[in-house]
């Protein structure tokens, strides 16, 4: 195999956590493959499964379940694959019922299922939610996602509705579950504390503790998807957007 051809591809899905820790998520894959990794991610900060989303009011991403990724997957010839499934909950708070959450998210996973990905699925965080009172959850949705509101305990007898149903698809398709802890979350209850950043994502990426090798961390370009909306108007990006000396590239979507 030829230095410069991937040895694992990553299929990383997801909403803000992701987006903060892609360049960390990234190196860990790299680490776990021992050589260079195709990454294709579907991520962003309010990013929405089954619709489009916006980012303090200007930036739109498609849902994720009909972006671009699939496409280019479809597309890719066969070879090792991985994928995480992460952040499943923003479309609760967007008010999107349940079952057409869940129709996006098996979409997903059963074209992840077709390509024999191993697939790794976070549930949501009800550790941390279960513990929340109803002006927590209004400080919260009033910070996080301006304008909307979350009528409490009804939100969270959704997303108790939508765990039990994404915990089913996970066994359907034979994808791992990595509970999410309550010590993960801070005073924000669905954002992973900083400094735990690292410990979950070597928990998602099955990469132990190893010392550290000296390669260069990926800079994710802030608006470098295939296809989104800024302030109204459509933008267009080639992808890969970022490629790596080692022969590493991530298509962002």
């Amino acid at each position: 195999m030829n230095e410069l051809s991937p040895c694992l591809r990553a299929v990383l899905l997801g909403a803000s956590n992701l987006k903060a820790s892609l360049p960390l998520v990234v190196d860990l894959l790299r680490r776990r493959a021992g050589g260079p990794v195709e990454v294709l991610a579907a991520c962003g900060h309010g990013r929405s499964y089954i619709a489009w989303s916006r980012f303090l009011a200007i930036r739109h991403l498609p849902g994720i379940a009909g972006c671009g990724l699939w496409q280019a997957l479809e597309d890719r010839p066969g070879l090792s694959t991985v994928a995480l499934l992460t952040d499943a909950g923003n479309d609760l708070v967007y008010g999107a019922p349940v079952p057409a959450i869940v129709r996006g998210i098996e979409a997903c996973l059963e074209k992840l299922a077709a390509r024999r990905a191993q697939i790794v699925l976070t549930p949501l965080p009800l550790a941390r939610l279960e513990r929340l009172s109803p002006w927590e959850v209004r400080l919260a949705v009033s910070l996080l996602y301006p304008g909307r509101r979350a009528p409490w305990p009804g939100l969270l007898e959704r997303a108790r509705e939508l765990d039990e149903r994404l915990r089913r698809l996970g066994r359907e398709h034979g994808a791992q579950m990595v509970e999410p802890e309550a010590s993960w979350y801070g005073i924000d209850p669905i954002h992973l504390r900083r400094s735990r950043r690292r410990e979950v994502w070597e928990r998602l990426t099955g990469v132990s503790e190893s010392p550290a090798v000296d390669r260069p961390q990926a800079r994710i370009p802030l608006l470098g998807a295939e296809s989104l909306r800024l302030a109204g108007r459509a933008l267009r990006t080639s992808q890969p957007a970022v490629r790596l000396p080692d022969g590493t590239s991530i298509a962002l979507y």
